[in-house]
């Protein structure tokens, strides 16, 4: 178990604490957390690279603990109408998308190893810097920022069907090449 994994790990422990901080309107505590989280994200992925302390559990274990923590933090937000319902749905509909993908392809003996696309990465950056704006509104009461959240929501909305939309065709051709085969 090396050290950018034990931070993942970490993260991915640290997200039931987030989501009860913000379901008891603890949003200081759970803003303080919640960008705790994106930046032992930072940390881990720094290390791995810069360390060579890269493993095959952490190319698994680093998104995995992402996921959780954005889908738990959106389910929860979108429970409170601080998100937009149809927002939470597309977000979460894609990582299952991804996920069944993944699942199939492991059906078929067809070995992938996780390598996020570089649309996934500006929407895993939009949805964090989305979260972390509402979690923020909340913590430091500001008038004006509902106009920010909301062109938020909607760049966020734009990079997941985007980004959904690479691994569909992205997984749709493995399909076809392994039907080929």
């Amino acid at each position: 178990m090396t050290l950018p994994n034990m931070i993942s790990l970490a993260r991915l422990l640290s997200v039931p604490f987030n989501v009860w901080l913000i379901m008891i309107d603890h949003w200081r505590m759970a803003l303080f957390v919640f960008c705790l989280a994106g930046l032992s994200d930072a940390v881990d992925g720094f290390l791995a690279k810069k360390f060579g302390m890269q493993s095959r559990l952490g190319r698994y274990l680093d998104p995995i603990a992402d996921k959780v923590l954005l889908v738990s933090i959106f389910i929860v937000l979108g429970a409170q109408d601080h998100l937009p319902l149809w927002l939470v749905i597309l977000v979460v509909s894609r990582d299952i998308l991804i996920g069944g993908g993944l699942f199939l392809l492991y059906l078929f003996d067809q070995p992938y190893e996780p390598k996020p696309l570089f649309s996934s990465k500006i929407n895993t950056g939009m949805q964090i810097i989305l979260a972390a704006s509402v979690i923020a509104v909340f913590a430091f009461p500001l008038e004006e920022a509902s106009a920010y959240v909301q062109i938020l929501v909607a760049a966020t909305a734009l990079t997941t069907v985007a980004s959904g939309t690479e691994y569909l065709i992205d997984w749709w051709r493995r399909m076809n090449k392994l039907e080929q085969e």
